[in-house]
């Protein structure tokens, strides 16, 4: 089958490689769409904490089930995705619930190689049905699944004023199940043309430059003076993140989606006297997929607006690099196998 191997950061090479033949318990998936996400940028950049070259990349994934596996209740033939986090099931996390942040973790496409070849294996119990819904929006699936993860994490509730900041997809889909959950959703971002998206497309009302000398003044006149009592960052940039602290309202939560190598600091006085909270959100459970999947099923999301780039498996090595630059326009790409 044909793979293509991020071999060290910058370059893509294709091999060719025997089909897997799955283990017991295991199902054979044909992959049909691959969404690229920023993991996938970032380890092509070389600046992707925990990674190792060579991979193969790919967790974002729509694929037609070849073989169940023994799956009870799956079929040959039909549409699904899965859970790219391939925990251990035993450690204090899994024990607790909370197989998103096993010790043992290994990430489909990250710690482990992924899924942009032409098929792969996965464990039956992380698989998903596709519910009638398209391998287009099957391969949004998982980085909606972070977003809705993040909000659950922050408790969004009616009413709350919701900062997001970073409109790229992770982001997007923060803003979207941040609205589900009843939040005023304010997007803060440094590219126009993504405030805008968040404008146009998602019917965010509040959007800020970051590069604005007033965003202090901006967030404070769009709450009332509350400020933000949900600050959640999707950028992964340490300078974004450790200027977020002062946007926080007093008893409010801040939320890190996006991972960035540094070292985080803030003011302890400014932030004991809020009282607030930090918390880290980490990949997304299955109650999260399904959470998603039933809104892509019932309309409140429609994740195909997002994709702004389309290009076939075998041409990915050649268009891989022009999605790093944001002039592009790219919010999401995806690959073809189909």
């Amino acid at each position: 089958m044909n793979t293509l191997v991020c071999t060290e950061p910058g370059h893509f090479s294709y091999e060719t490689r025997p089909a897997p033949t799955p283990a017991p318990g295991h199902a054979l998936l044909r992959i049909r769409r691959i969404g690229i996400c920023g993991t996938d940028l970032h380890a092509f950049q070389g600046t992707q904490p925990f990674f190792n070259y060579p991979r193969v990349l790919g967790h974002e994934l729509a694929a037609e089930l070849v073989d169940a596996g023994g799956a009870a209740g799956f079929d040959p033939g039909e549409a699904v995705t899965f859970i790219p986090y391939f925990n251990c099931g035993h450690c204090v996390a899994c024990r607790a619930g909370k197989p998103n942040c096993c010790t043992h973790m290994q990430v489909c496409g990250v710690h482990v190689d992924g899924g942009m070849a032409e098929y792969l294996t996965v464990r039956t119990d992380l698989l998903l049905h596709g519910e009638g819904l398209s391998y287009d929006e099957l391969a949004l699936v998982e980085p909606l699944a972070i977003g809705a993860h993040g909000v659950r994490r922050a408790a969004v509730q009616p009413g709350e004023f919701v900062l997001v900041i970073g409109a790229g997809p992770i982001g997007l889909g923060i803003m979207e199940f941040a609205r589900i959950a009843g939040g005023h959703v304010i997007a803060l971002d440094i590219n126009e043309q993504r405030l805008a998206f968040c404008q146009e497309k998602l019917g965010v009302t509040h959007t800020i430059n970051a590069l604005a000398p007033d965003v202090l003044e901006q967030l404070a006149a769009i709450t009332q003076g509350d400020m933000p009592t949900v600050v959640i960052d999707a950028t992964g940039s340490q300078k974004a993140i450790l200027g977020a602290f002062q946007y926080l309202a007093h008893g409010g939560r801040f939320v890190l989606v996006g991972l960035q190598k540094g070292e985080i600091s803030f003011s302890h006085p400014e932030f004991h006297k809020r009282e607030a909270t930090l918390m880290s959100s980490r990949n997304a459970t299955r109650q999260d997929f399904e959470h998603v999947i039933h809104s892509m099923k019932q309309g409140f999301v429609k994740p195909t607006t997002y994709i702004t780039h389309r290009v076939r498996f075998d041409a990915v090595k050649t268009e891989f690099e022009q999605w790093l630059d944001p002039t592009n326009g790219v919010i999401k790409a995806i690959v073809e196998l189909d």
